[in-house]
């Protein structure tokens, strides 16, 4: 409590450095609205996933979810920047790609997709051709995070906000979270409130939807946090949580709120160990889970991180064969029924198609 209270506390205090961060923005943004600063575009579908926020607003299953749905019905990539991996430029995942190559996200989705190709480039002017170069066929490209990268102009923008910090209420860099302008929403054509609660009432949604006030043609969608069955890291044997089970939560991920509500719900306890959003495990930090799960004194507990933490935890196979150390998987759930009407939005955006000028 008190952390928190210092942490607001001081970023308040930065105050004159978010109102520098704003305008620059404004002026980059502005650049880009008078065609002063020039948007390419190309003749595929790109659609594009994003937010205004830095943390978590769920992209990454919003590009899971959106592959699982067009994978068998079109030829789709997936086009990331590669965040924290080690490399630079270009890259094409293949069967030898590891996490450092291309960054966890990208390679989740690799291990996820095999079929599906998965390339990262800091520059997606750039990287986009040479991905068509070396997938021709592709029909259509999800890019991940690459909202307010102008350089490049989607056919289809998805933006996501948290319900528990909707950007209407946040601030810019570094006294809140913001990294675009609030305004930037009236670039995109899809807006998803992430993170519901299951219960979100009709007259909630509605109140929701007033305060974004979205554009005639815009529209919004609502969805909560739903988690698979559990399975270990290494034999993928699937198992259930209960209630009975103590659980030492390891997470290098932005918000790990709503999976910490969760085991509240349904372990007998948990503990955690936090680390840096993509952070890259080594070997003393997996010898630090093992230290603090031994101290668990209790027969019946596990390990448990995210998918993403995964990614970066596998390079020690040998090590985590032996340790009960599973990974949760995490997918969206539309409310109100309306998945659908989602879907189909995309999936007519890809066959109507027609090359921007």
């Amino acid at each position: 409590m008190f952390s928190n209270f210092f942490l607001k506390s001081f970023r308040i205090l930065l105050l004159p450095f978010a109102l520098l961060y704003w305008l620059g923005i404004s002026v980059r943004n502005w650049l880009y609205n008078k065609n002063i600063l020039k948007s390419a575009t190309f003749g595929l579908p790109l659609i594009c996933i994003g937010n205004l926020s830095v943390g978590g607003t769920g992209k990454s299953p919003m590009v899971e979810y959106l592959v699982t749905r067009l994978k068998d019905k079109f030829r789709v990539a997936t086009l990331s920047r590669g965040y924290k991996r080690k490399t630079k430029g270009y890259a094409l995942a293949n069967e030898n790609t590891t996490a450092l190559e291309i960054g966890d996200e990208p390679m989740q989705f690799h291990l996820k997709f095999p079929g599906v190709p998965v390339a990262v480039g800091e520059e997606r002017l750039v990287a986009i051709p040479q991905l068509l170069h070396d997938k021709p066929d592709t029909q259509a490209i999800i890019l991940d995070d690459a909202f307010q990268h102008r350089s490049i102009k989607a056919g289809l923008n998805i933006i996501l906000t948290d319900y528990n910090n909707l950007f209407t209420r946040d601030f810019y860099l570094p006294t809140g979270d913001l990294r675009d302008l609030k305004s930037s929403y009236k670039r995109s054509e899809i807006i998803v409130v992430t993170k519901c609660k299951t219960d979100l009432t009709e007259v909630e949604k509605q109140k929701i939807i007033k305060e974004i006030s979205p554009l005639p043609d815009q529209q919004i969608f609502f969805t909560a946090i739903e988690y698979g069955l559990i399975y270990h890291i290494s034999n993928k044997r699937e198992i259930e949580l209960d209630n009975k089970t103590d659980v030492l939560l390891v997470t290098g991920i932005a918000n790990p709120r709503p999976l910490k509500k969760m085991l509240e719900a349904h372990s007998n306890s948990y503990y955690m160990l936090q680390y840096s959003d993509h952070h890259i495990f080594t070997i003393d930090d997996l010898n630090d889970i093992k230290k603090r799960f031994e101290n668990i004194e209790t027969e019946n507990k596990i390990i448990l991180t995210t998918e993403k933490d995964a990614v970066r935890l596998s390079k020690f196979s040998n090590e985590v064969t032996e340790l009960p150390l599973y990974v949760i998987p995490v997918r969206h759930r539309f409310l109100f029924e309306e998945g659908s009407k989602f879907d189909a939005l995309v999936m007519d955006f890809i066959h109507n198609f027609k090359q921007r000028p």
